[in-house]
């Protein structure tokens, strides 16, 4: 079945609605990559426009900022803490924006989207 990014197929009263258009390759929709905790894998994608968009598949390495010194590190992550975009890719070790991540630098926050961005960003906490 093809994911696609369109209206729903039914009324807010329940009803069927009746397309007349087909499936367009603009609507089109992915799964999405759902980065986990490995030795760095990466796969690049041709989107709308032309563009580049670089997926992580997996990664191991996250760019840390250090508030207080006020410069960036690199840090090994180590494990996923709390995930708030689902609670199951906590046992999966599934890396998303806003997962708290056990790194040896401590616990950290990510503020990337590993799956679109194609790197962790993280602040420390």
């Amino acid at each position: 079945m093809v994911l696609e990014q369109q209206r729903t197929k039914k009324k807010p009263s329940g009803g069927r609605l009746r397309f007349t258009t087909k499936k367009k390759k603009h609507a089109l929709g992915r799964d999405p990559s759902l980065t986990k905790i490995d030795k760095k894998t990466v796969r690049k994608m041709r989107v709308r426009g032309g563009n580049k968009k670089i997926r992580l598949l997996k990664e191991n390495k996250a760019n840390l900022l250090l508030k207080k010194e006020k410069k960036y590190v690199s840090a090994k992550i180590q494990k996923v803490i709390e995930n708030p975009a689902n609670r199951h890719y906590v046992r999966r070790n599934i890396l998303t924006k806003g997962t708290i991540i056990e790194t040896d630098k401590g616990k950290a926050k990510i503020t990337s989207r590993p799956g679109q961005d194609g790197v962790v960003n993280a602040i420390q906490i």
